[in-house]
């Protein structure tokens, strides 16, 4: 009988360690940190670790000597409204933004964030990591000028990213993103730079088109005495038929001229009848015309060319 009662009792105590095993093996969910403390052992450089961090694995944690905790990573949102920030040139401008943070799952940066911010609620974290925000914006904004925050945004936004993660990393956080709503200063400066760039703008806009219609000018002016353009690309389209009207008119002109004074020459007997005399008059006219065709001809041939190469 005692046999059986010390057999009995040897069970439960096995049974109870095995459950205890179990309980005090813990297993670390992906959106967690699982943080042991106590006796942890010894880091690489042989000194003793003050805590021990897991993340997405498992460990057992050692009753008496050990305890745990968990950190949660999930991302938080940090609104700032940053107010009369100075810059390089001691002008104050309010910059709000938003910033997201999230405890970091490096390594060495973990064990900060085991040291420093175990046991601290998600508010009292997120106020840790504001007041760190605000002041190193300050810090970055105080070492640009105005032209380089409002115009090179990226520059910026790098400088703050930098400064701000650097700092974050040593108490365990890790800067996940930076959106910069809008930059305004209190004395107007940044638009008075928007409305000098738009004035600039206007002023080049207009300078072009001076500039395009002065050539076109000059070319539809220009004097061409071999009556062959140089590139069909120079004259501007809209500007071909007038310039074949300008080098035509001439020959015409003076084929008309030649016509009058011809048929001013030509001497019909008075006792030729009007249907007699306007037969003669066309006659002399025809034959007139065929005598000039061919200048007309000479000079429409590189005109023609010219049409042919569009």
């Amino acid at each position: 009988m005692e046999i059986l009662i010390a057999i009995t009792a040897l069970v439960v105590i096995f049974f109870s360690l095995v459950i205890s095993a179990m309980r005090r093996y813990k297993r670390c969910p992906s959106d967690r940190l699982l943080v042991i403390y106590g006796k942890t052992g010894k880091d690489t450089s042989g000194e003793s670790r003050s805590a021990k961090c897991i993340h997405g694995g498992a460990a057992f944690v050692w009753p008496l000597i050990q305890d745990y905790m968990y950190l949660d990573l999930t991302p938080i949102a940090i609104d700032v409204n940053l107010r009369s920030a100075l810059s390089l040139q001691n002008i104050r401008i309010n910059v709000p933004s938003n910033f997201t943070v999230g405890i970091s799952t490096e390594e060495n940066v973990m064990l900060n964030a085991a040291v420093r911010l175990l046991g601290l609620k998600q508010d009292q974290v997120k106020d840790t990591a504001e007041n760190i925000i605000i002041g190193q914006l300050r810090a970055v904004i105080a070492t640009m000028k105005i032209e380089e925050i409002n115009q090179d945004r990226e520059k910026f936004l790098e400088n703050v990213r930098e400064a701000v993660g650097n700092e974050l990393r040593k108490i365990g956080l890790y800067l996940i993103n930076v959106n910069i709503k809008d930059i305004v200063d209190e004395s107007g400066y940044i638009e008075a730079l928007g409305k000098e760039a738009a004035a600039r703008a206007i002023n080049e806009a207009r300078v072009n088109v001076a500039q395009k219609i002065a050539t076109v000018r000059s070319v539809k002016h220009a004097p061409n005495k071999n009556n062959v353009f140089k590139s069909p690309m120079q004259i501007p389209k809209l500007l071909k038929v007038r310039t074949l009207q300008r080098l035509l008119s001439p020959t015409v002109n003076q084929i008309v001229v030649n016509v009058k004074l011809k048929l001013k020459n030509v001497r019909l007997p008075l006792n030729v009848s009007k249907k007699q005399r306007r037969r003669r008059n066309l006659t002399s006219l025809s034959k007139l015309l065929r005598l000039n065709v061919p200048s007309v001809i000479k000079l429409l041939k590189p005109l023609i060319q010219l049409f042919r190469r569009e």
